[in-house]
């Protein structure tokens, strides 16, 4: 194995950085080329397919930008599950939320972001892939199931970004959240 790989390569092919400069040989040996279907997979025309409806992307609530653009990678920020009429969905999964509507919170924040890249990037069109996605579930200690209530977020982005594009290497974790909304996550893409 070539433990030489450039940054942009390994970028490329979804790679994470282990501790150090060791790499887990099993991430390159599974690591494939993404299919021509996805290079040609147009998220503008899917979220209109599908019939998605965007919430209003949220104006900052601190001292952050909501998007930021480093070399090719586009960094956003967390976002919420917004409503379309603007409201949070609220409340501890596994509690007051059943998992599946943790799962559901967690694609509403699916549309968060999506709408958030709208309005502060632009065009969909120009992210070529996932590549990371960090889930926060708000949730009571003894709630495990935080990688299936992310699963909400991450089905979402494999719809509109093609299953080999729209997924990338992910943590889910518990824990409680600003205002009590039910998730939240940030994302990095990879832009063309």
């Amino acid at each position: 194995m070539n433990r030489n790989l450039t940054r942009n390569a390994f970028l490329k092919m979804g790679g994470m950085m282990a501790v150090g400069s060791a790499v887990i040989p099993a991430i390159f040996n599974s690591c494939k080329e993404a299919p021509a279907s996805d290079a040609e997979v147009d998220p503008e025309q899917i979220i209109k397919e599908l019939g998605l409806v965007l919430p209003p992307a949220p104006n900052p609530a601190g001292i952050f930008k909501p998007v930021l653009v480093s070399g090719n990678l586009l960094y956003v920020s967390g976002q919420l599950p917004v409503q379309a009429d603007g409201s949070l969905i609220i409340g501890k999964v596994g509690s007051d939320l059943t998992l599946e509507e943790g799962q559901m919170a967690a694609r509403q924040v699916g549309l968060t972001m999506i709408s958030v890249i709208k309005e502060y990037f632009g065009d969909l069109n120009r992210i070529f892939r996932l590549i990371k996605t960090l889930g926060m579930v708000n949730c009571l200690p003894d709630f495990y199931a935080q990688p299936a209530v992310i699963n909400g977020f991450s089905g979402l982005m494999a719809e509109i970004f093609g299953n080999e594009n729209g997924t990338g290497v992910r943590s889910a974790v518990g824990m409680t959240l600003p205002l009590n909304v039910a998730v939240e996550v940030e994302s990095i893409f990879e832009l063309k």
